[in-house]
């Protein structure tokens, strides 16, 4: 085959690769759209979405291990991400309160040594149960969840012409966090572990998990919020680190 022909082969395999894929941005984007409010379209999303497939296909390299879903997967969220955060359409009082709610999770678990409970939390916030409901119900709206918050970044499966000299000390840095960040999750109390496995690995959304678990919509929102917000407490000393 000369160089001509295996150029217009490789166009062809992308061009393939994008035509198989396609579904997989819609899936995301609505999976994304369970949690963002009605001023996010749909169809922004798959537009940004579609944008990040078509890079995937570019830049993948199928001989690094990952299959081309996952590094199709992480491109494509990555890309929605990215256009969401364009306009940062959140309240500032809304990423006050997540940081409040995570820092007085970290108070009374320091001074408890267990898990927080949520009238402990409300009462270091010095507010009432509702108003912490409330404000976790905000924090989950307004919550951007890029790909680190599941210990997984791009970096992972870039090629290696990609990446710099750091790359072994990144690889490594990058496998701490993953320990750390695994080993937080099994310390989570069981229906908060049980809410984030049913919406990341299951693809559940938020009715869903209500309907699976029995509780309302709304509270699953709230056990959501307050799941992250703890797991963001426990991975402050990693930081610090």
């Amino acid at each position: 085959m000369n160089n001509k022909a295996a150029a217009y082969q490789q166009l062809d395999d992308k061009r393939k690769l994008v035509e198989q894929h396609a579904s997989l941005v819609k899936r995301i984007a609505h999976h994304l759209m369970a949690r963002l409010p009605a001023s996010v379209l749909v169809d922004d999303l798959i537009q940004a979405g579609m944008i990040g497939l078509l890079e995937a296909s570019k830049n993948f390299d199928g001989s690094k291990g990952a299959s081309f879903e996952t590094f199709a997967g992480i491109r494509i969220r990555g890309a929605m991400l990215d256009e969401i955060r364009k306009g940062d359409w959140t309240p500032r009082s809304v990423h006050k309160n997540g940081r409040a709610i995570a820092e007085a999770i970290s108070q009374v678990e320091k001074e408890t040594g267990r898990d927080a409970r949520d009238h402990e939390v409300a009462e270091q916030l010095q507010v009432g149960m509702a108003d912490y409901h409330q404000m976790l119900n905000e924090v989950n709206a307004g919550r951007m969840v890029g790909i680190e918050d599941l210990g997984i970044t791009e970096d992972v499966i870039t090629t290696e012409q990609s990446r710099g000299s750091d790359a072994p000390f990144d690889d490594l840095l990058q496998g701490s966090f993953q320990k750390a960040l695994a080993h937080a999750i099994t310390t989570l109390p069981e229906r908060e572990a049980i809410v984030l496995s049913l919406y990341y690995d299951e693809e559940l959304n938020l009715r869903e998990i209500g309907e699976v678990l029995e509780v309302s919509e709304s509270r699953i929102s709230q056990i959501h919020s307050q799941a992250m917000l703890r797991l963001k407490a426990r991975m402050q000393s990693w930081r610090v680190e």
